[in-house]
């Protein structure tokens, strides 16, 4: 395993992380064996979220022996002071610490966030003091709006940005990664899988291990998964004809047709939630149905008050046909739940 001098964070951290969705469909015994799998193959660094149910607690429980061996990042959604103190103390206890390695402020992708998250009351005071009082020792963004994710960068307040990054969606090379390079910020790609759309480890690796800098953190969901990935890694990195041509397809086959969690769409004028709504049939996949149909029931119900009027689709940078998706998504939920209710 090669280890990174990341950025200026001061952290040295292996060149593969590890994303922490997938575990929540794991028992906590099987769980415990990826995650001890993982460290055991060399990787030290471990992301999580409030919001991914019992995944810090897991991981919480994998690594209470040797809490100073790994590096833990994890995230608050909340805007608010109070909400994400809240969410701060629920971790360090799911945790089982008393301090977060990173800290990140989760999905910053509209100027509406970023306003409520300095505004008097939001949560950008009360977190940069929980970083002078030790609970944090990095804070750090994560976002989908590569506009608003390179200026989050330039404020200079954070150590770290969180950005997806794939052979699909590579836009961020061009100016948001450079940007943060020179700032000294580390850098996280997430969805190196381009959140489930890519299914062959071999050529998304191939394609991240351009760039080497930077931390990619695909979710594990067993030990061989673990195995499969970082058996990638054991090989000089060499991009043939054939690996261009077969990313290539992908993006045909792709096109345009999925969401990329801009939230550009957002707000619906009839109250649907958009952006979770879209991502049902990959967190699905993901997830398993049975998780999926639970985790994003209030999501998938808000679909019903789609009214047809369009709003979102002169939004979307992408041109996606988003009430036409919806209605697929949520035709997808109504059959998962009639099998999870057998």
């Amino acid at each position: 395993m090669r280890y990174l001098e990341w950025g200026r964070t001061g952290l040295k951290v292996s060149e593969v992380g590890f994303g922490g969705i997938p575990i929540i469909r794991l028992g906590v015994d099987e769980a415990t064996k990826v995650l001890h799998r993982a460290y055991d193959k060399g990787i030290n660094f471990y992301d999580t979220a409030n919001a991914y149910r019992d995944s810090e607690e897991k991981i919480g429980f994998a690594f209470a022996g040797i809490r100073d061996k790994v590096i833990i990042a994890t995230k608050t959604g909340r805007r608010d002071a109070k909400g994400a103190v809240e969410h701060l103390e629920n971790s360090l206890k799911m945790l089982r610490t008393d301090y977060i390695d990173l800290y990140q402020l989760h999905q910053v992708s509209q100027e509406r966030d970023w306003d409520a998250l300095t505004a008097p009351g939001g949560a950008l005071e009360v977190l940069q003091k929980a970083k002078e009082q030790g609970k944090i020792r990095l804070l750090g963004v994560t976002s989908h709006s590569r506009t608003m994710a390179v200026k989050l960068v330039k404020t200079g307040l954070f150590a770290t940005v969180q950005f997806p990054f794939n052979f699909i969606e590579d836009a961020a090379k061009e100016d948001l990664f450079p940007a943060a390079g020179e700032l000294g910020l580390g850098i996280l790609a997430m969805k190196p899988f381009a959140g489930g759309m890519i299914d062959n480890a071999r050529l998304a690796f191939k394609f991240l291990r351009q760039f080497p800098d930077i931390l990619a953190i695909p979710g594990f969901d067993s030990v061989k998964s673990v195995d499969e990935i970082l058996s990638i890694y054991e090989q000089p990195n060499h991009i043939t004809e054939e690996d261009l041509v077969g990313m290539e397809q992908y993006k045909q086959e792709l096109g345009q047709q999925f969401c990329r969690r801009c939230e550009y769409c957002q707000p619906c004028p009839s109250g649907v939630m958009i952006t979770p709504a879209m991502g049902y049939k990959v967190l699905a996949m993901r997830m398993s149905p049975s998780v999926a149909v639970e985790f994003l029931r209030s999501p998938m119900e808000s679909v019903t008050k789609c009214v047809d009027c369009g709003a979102c689709i002169k939004r979307c940078p992408y041109d996606l046909p988003i009430p036409d998706m919806l209605k697929k998504h949520y035709d997808m939920w109504e059959e998962h739940k009639l099998v999870s209710n057998k």
